[in-house]
């Protein structure tokens, strides 16, 4: 399996090569214009070449429109909606686990639109998928005595309240460490999980203590790809049965935000690794970087 730093000089190369794609084709189509540069003098350089780019990548506009050269940028409008073009245009028609370069692409879509390294594969390790259909998971107990009359902090947390609470704890214990104190951190951490098919990821049944530990709480982002929500989850349990039809679970506020409401409607999403070694990242919602 491909390391970071793998998928990163595989990352690089493509763009270096879609680089020189495009240089190509300007010089191309513009081979008089920039002949005719050589000959101007080099305060006026700049503006030229503002200009032919400007015109060469973006759409029509008014001449009023037009700003000063030194002003001139190729941007790109990030927002939900063109995230979910742009991740139908890579995911296949069925749901299905994807392959190394479709995760590549995605990985390094998500990665841009929420500027955050997002990675299929981390550290050597890896789930059975990245895309699967997700159902709803009960809220699970913090510390020991934890009920659901605990639970909540606030109205707004309560009115989830009506998935009630599993039965046993998660498959790495309580939230709370050794089942002291209760943290903010545990209190996000139970809210905002998840639980993935771990012992169906590669090397489970041979080194499943080390991958054990790898998954306890890792943070992943998890992405609806049918309306563009996301949040930074992490992985709190393990499941669901592969009988069930499903790939992975929400809590309760993560199926909601997602706009997975019903578990039995088995609702595709998208979850790869974030790569949050100093755990600066809050988990959460989390809406596309401008």
């Amino acid at each position: 399996m491909d390391s970071p730093s793998a998928q990163f000089q595989h990352l690089k190369q493509k763009w270096t090569a879609r680089h020189n794609e495009l240089e190509h084709a300007i010089h191309t189509k513009h081979a008089s214009a920039l002949d005719t540069l050589k000959h101007v003098p080099q305060n006026l350089l700049v503006g030229a070449l503002a200009g032919i780019l400007t015109f060469a990548f973006s759409p029509p506009v008014s001449f009023a429109q037009l700003s000063p050269p030194h002003e001139n940028k190729i941007t790109v409008e990030h927002t939900r909606e063109s995230l979910v073009k742009e991740l139908s245009s890579l995911l296949p028609a069925e749901v299905q686990p994807l392959n190394a370069d479709q995760d590549s692409q995605i990985g390094s879509l998500l990665s841009v639109y929420f500027k955050m390294p997002v990675w299929a594969v981390l550290g050597g390790f890896q789930l059975n998928r990245t895309y699967g259909y997700i159902g709803a998971e009960q809220h699970l107990t913090r510390y020991p005595g934890d009920t659901m009359d605990t639970h909540f902090a606030t109205p707004e947390d309560a009115a989830t309240g009506a998935s009630g609470m599993a039965p046993g704890r998660g498959a790495w214990g309580y939230f709370a460490e050794s089942g002291g104190a209760l943290t903010q951190r545990d209190i996000d951490r139970e809210k905002y999980y998840i639980a993935v098919q771990t012992f169906l990821a590669p090397g489970w049944d041979e080194n499943n203590n080390e991958l054990y530990k790898f998954f306890k709480f890792r943070k992943m982002l998890i992405v609806n790809p049918d309306n563009g929500h996301a949040m930074v989850v992490v992985i709190g349990d393990a499941g669901p049965s592969p009988h069930t039809g499903k790939h992975l679970g929400g809590s309760p506020e993560v199926m909601k935000y997602l706009e997975r409401y019903d578990g039995a409607q088995k609702g595709p999403v998208l979850y790869y690794f974030i790569d949050d070694p100093e755990d600066k990242i809050p988990l959460g919602p989390i809406t596309i970087a401008s």
